[in-house]
């Protein structure tokens, strides 16, 4: 008589998977707002809506990492992908004009190895406690045969909150509004196909700039709108500069980049001439240094610029709204 299989047998371990909870609970904790009631653990997650607002609008986001985590598999470096994810979805909902609330997790790999999900997940709750919001829950899943060996997926999701009023959604910009930008702190989690290719010719001055984690603007800039009137605002995410800024714009209206008016960083000199990439390119898939661009009437850009860097930002004054030659909003960098 042949012997009885396990769940084991088949490649998935209960016993590494409940491990791998009791390893992150701590860090989750750290995470939890007074609205949470109910966290890691439970199958569901339970959340109140913050009661300062009268009017609460939900706002919500998903995203992953995308072809960068090849080059995490690849450095064998893990730590920060989970800052990565948190940020692609909190700075997402944040340009609505909301306050992240919670955030929940997806993890999937062929062989469960708790360092390295550890590792993952303690990343991604210090992007969480970054950006203010709790992480409540989340899944891993053991699907053997599904990875190769070593290789993981990840998926996030995020859910804010925004006074009805406020909601940011570019309907009051027009004709001779500035536009200020924020620093990005590289490419973030965008454009890694390409430069991965690029990786196959060169190798970088440095690894770690090409690495670093996405910039998660959301204190900052919650900040800015609590004392600026801000019409707008654009995560530059995949799509670059030009693909964008033109997603808060009005048909008819057209968003001018002066390209001197910031530094691009070496990643992304490096990057171009390493494959030899066109400049229109360079500003549909990367975002040559600005990963957040703000929108507002002219006289408030001196009091918006002095919150952002009191908050620690690196911001530059980088354009300006035109009337644009009719049809669909667009974006040009000069």
């Amino acid at each position: 008589m042949s012997k009885g299989l396990s769940y084991q047998d088949a490649g998935v371990d209960i016993d590494e998977g409940d491990a791998l909870v009791d390893a992150i609970k701590p860090f989750a904790k750290r995470t939890m707002r007074p609205e949470v009631l109910a966290g890691i653990g439970g199958f569901g997650a339970l959340c109140e809506l913050p009661k300062k607002y009268q009017q609460p609008v939900l706002v919500s986001g998903t995203d992953g990492v995308g072809t960068k985590l090849k080059l995490a598999f690849a450095l064998d470096k893990h730590d920060t992908v989970g800052i990565d994810l948190v940020a692609m979805s909190v700075n997402d909902v944040l340009v609505q004009g909301a306050e992240p609330l919670f955030f929940l997790d997806y993890f999937a790999c062929g062989k469960l190895e708790k360092g390295v999900a550890a590792d993952v997940i303690k990343g991604i709750a210090r992007g969480c406690e970054m950006a203010g919001c709790a992480l409540i829950g989340g899944e891993t899943a053991e699907m053997p045969g599904m990875y190769p060996e070593g290789e993981y997926d990840l998926a996030g999701f995020c859910v804010g909150v925004v006074e009805k009023a406020r909601i940011l959604d570019g309907r009051s910009i027009k004709p001779g509004d500035a536009i200020i930008g924020l620093a990005s702190s590289g490419p973030h989690s965008n454009g890694f196909s390409l430069i991965r290719k690029i990786l196959e010719r060169a190798k970088p001055p440095s690894m770690d700039a090409v690495f670093e984690p996405t910039r998660i603007y959301v204190k900052p800039v919650l900040k800015l709108l609590e004392s600026v009137p801000v019409k707008g605002l654009a995560h530059i995410t995949g799509g670059g500069l030009t693909l964008n800024v033109p997603r808060i714009l009005q048909d008819g209206l057209r968003a001018r980049l002066r390209q001197a008016a910031w530094p691009r960083p070496e990643v992304f000199q490096w990057l171009q001439r390493a494959g030899n990439v066109a400049e229109s390119e360079m500003h549909r898939v990367f975002n040559c240094g600005i990963g957040m661009i703000a929108v507002l009437d002219p006289a408030d850009v001196k009091a918006a610029c002095a919150s952002l860097r009191a908050s620690g930002e690196t911001v530059y004054e980088i354009g300006s709204i035109e009337k644009g030659p009719g049809g669909e909003a667009d974006c040009v960098v000069v």
